[in-house]
């Protein structure tokens, strides 16, 4: 059997990966002394309660090899085949720990794919390798399918908040205050695995305008999956998806809220979306 591992920061649920048959990697988020396993003892109500009422940004963390290896050992003594797809390399050492991890084992049965991916991207790949593993293909041509599709996604996402970039100290306080004082809202992208600005809109007609633009300019290929997703307020999202779903021949779609491990860095209002481009 076919193993698709996956961490948390994809943003899939428990309740979808177990519909998928994909296995979930729960990440850290700690605020102060306080450690929680993403999505497993932590909700995201609870978590954006904490983030908003915070006054230093929590901190989230990979899981180590040894873990890795534990998981990696138990399917693998089952006889199964196990590719693992994991957030971008230059975002997280969750993917090293993995690799590390199958080099322990010493075993040609794990597979480690860099999805160069984060949260909505991340589960639009776990998603097209699901659809591999259903079609009867190996673990080797699961992961060459997804490696060719890596360079191929587009992610797009507004944020609607400057507060969490300040406090994470990607941008100064008085940068934050004129920003938030002329209403500047930030697109951003995900571009070779990390996450650039790519425009700085004002207002949520603007932002809205721009994803649409830019999708046009990057066309979503309507054989593959596509998924939208948002921090708290879905409003925003479907504002968005009110533009964008008649312009456009899109996949299996799928919507999902975005959780601890991305959440804590664009925080609440942000929404996106995330395809394969032709």
């Amino acid at each position: 059997m076919i193993r698709i591992i996956t961490d948390s920061s994809s943003d899939i649920t428990r309740e979808e990966a177990e519909r998928l048959g994909v296995e979930l990697v729960a990440l850290h988020v700690s605020f102060g002394e306080e450690s929680f396993l993403d999505g497993v003892n932590i909700t995201h109500d609870e978590f954006y309660k904490r983030l908003e009422e915070a006054e230093e940004l929590p901190k989230t963390s990979q899981m180590n090899p040894a873990g890795f290896v534990e998981i990696f050992e138990k399917f693998i003594d089952n006889g199964d085949e196990i590719v693992g797809i994991f957030l971008s390399s230059k975002l997280s050492g969750t993917y090293q720990s993995a690799v590390i991890a199958s080099q322990m084992i010493e075993t040609d049965k794990v597979h480690v794919v860099d999805s160069k991916n984060a949260s909505l991207g991340l589960a639009v790949l776990v998603r097209e390798a699901v659809k591999l593993r259903d079609a009867g293909k190996t673990a080797e041509e699961i992961t060459s399918g997804i490696e060719e599709l890596v360079g191929k996604v587009k992610l797009v996402a507004v944020m609607d908040t400057l507060k969490y970039l300040k406090m994470g100290g990607r941008l100064s306080a008085a940068s934050a205050l004129i920003g938030g004082v002329l209403g500047i809202t930030p697109v951003i992208s995900v571009v070779d695995g990390g996450v650039e600005v790519i425009a700085k809109t004002r207002g949520h007609k603007k932002s809205i305008k721009f994803m649409v633009d830019y999708m046009q300019e990057n066309m979503p290929d309507q054989n593959h999956c596509v998924d939208f997703g948002y921090c708290r307020i879905i409003k925003n999202l479907d504002d968005f998806k009110a533009s964008c779903t008649p312009k456009f021949e899109l996949g299996e779609e799928a919507t999902r809220e975005i959780g601890a491990i991305i959440g804590t860095h664009i925080g609440p209002g942000a929404f996106g979306v995330a395809y394969i481009g032709k």
